[in-house]
């Protein structure tokens, strides 16, 4: 398995994670809008999007948003989304992927990565605590839907 950046032309390979992602999540099924949305994405360079490969096949993906922390006065990462084939999970893929946003993120000095997961989620919040990552429990996050 390697690891690489991707870039506009791999655009189909992330979405069709993407779109598996999007499904995992209780999404409906719309390749079509996944490849729409990972393009632009790319193509505009709004993300960071990291994509495993195993034998030429994508198996897993982290996508990574710029944005900045005004409390510590500095630029961090939002990993938004990471995603790992159902065939593939336990193998070391989402742990290498996280490896490979760290360095970046250290590469680019940032000041941190900051995610978000589902509750039931116990797998992935597992595999984060064991990589270092620290649960928040001194903030609540709100959303409103426009």
């Amino acid at each position: 398995m390697h690891i690489i950046k991707a870039c506009v032309t791999d655009y189909k390979k992330v979405a069709l994670l993407f779109n598996e992602y999007r499904v995992f999540y209780k999404q409906k099924s719309d390749i079509k809008a996944a490849e729409r949305f990972i393009y632009e994405r790319l193509h505009n360079k709004e993300s960071v999007i990291f994509l495993a490969l195993e034998e030429g096949e994508a198996v897993g993906f982290a996508q990574l948003y710029p944005s900045f922390t005004s409390i510590g006065i500095k630029r961090t990462i939002i990993l938004n989304d990471l995603y790992v084939t159902e065939k593939t999970r336990g193998s070391g893929v989402g742990a290498a992927l996280l490896q490979e946003v760290k360095e970046y993120g250290k590469k680019e000095k940032k000041d941190s990565i900051v995610l978000q997961t589902a509750k039931d989620n116990a797998r992935a919040q597992h595999l984060y605590e064991k990589l270092g990552y620290q649960k928040d429990d001194h903030y609540f996050y709100y959303s409103l839907s426009l």
